[in-house]
């Protein structure tokens, strides 16, 4: 019993490529495939002498997280979070429910606990099952998925699309909350984020301290 629900809830497990959001893949395309599991430092946009042009660039830069699976896969813009590289609808099929946790029965916490946790013998592709003591989905109205870099970034800066966060709540979420860094701590068998969560903090700070442009779109 235990093994088919260990099953049940990895089946999302690690899958190729297939349906990534339209911003990414044009990203994709004009960068080495290298360039995409890192960041480059904030500090490397400094020679863009205007204010405007260097905090696009570093959004953009972030954007290497922000859309990637790991990130969007938790923020869709249904009531099913997604999975895999891919991002297939989850498996089981579970839906938002109260606070992102789910519905009686099915919660995220019945399948997520506190940690990842390590799937052994089940299949060549399902590692490990995720974890995290906030599991949960993002709130509808911080929806990314199918939308815009440009419209990712101006839901960012308002406080009825962003849980309440002023600027300064935004640099701390990104930088230090937990179930963000998930994201570059995914267990085994799943591709992390590009980068490191500081240096992702950094570039949000750099973005939010040269004024906090969009790009266009």
């Amino acid at each position: 019993m235990k093994s088919r629900l260990a099953l049940a809830c990895a089946a999302g497990g690690l899958s190729l490529l297939a349906a990534l959001p339209a911003s990414f893949m044009a990203l994709a395309q004009t960068a080495p495939a290298s360039d995409m599991s890192t960041l480059k430092p904030a500090a490397s946009f400094s020679s863009i002498a205007d204010q405007k042009a260097r905090s696009v660039a570093l959004f953009e830069e972030a954007s290497k997280v922000i859309e990637h699976p790991r990130c969007l896969n938790c923020h869709p813009a249904g009531d099913r979070p997604l999975q895999t590289m891919a991002m297939h609808p989850h498996q089981p099929p579970v839906t938002r429910g109260d606070g992102g946790m789910g519905v009686p029965g099915m919660m995220c916490n019945t399948c997520h606990g506190a940690d990842n946790a390590t799937v052994v013998g089940q299949s060549p592709t399902l590692k490990s099952i995720p974890g995290n003591p906030a599991w949960h989905l993002a709130p509808i109205e911080m929806a990314w998925v199918g939308k815009s870099l440009g419209e990712i970034c101006q839901q960012l800066k308002d406080p009825a699309r962003n849980g309440g966060r002023d600027l300064s709540k935004i640099v701390e979420h990104m930088s230090h909350d937990s179930l963000v860094g998930w994201g570059w701590n995914p267990g085994e068998g799943r591709e992390p984020a590009p980068g490191t969560q500081a240096e992702f903090g950094e570039l949000i700070k750099a973005w939010v301290d040269t004024g906090a442009a969009c790009p266009a779109g």
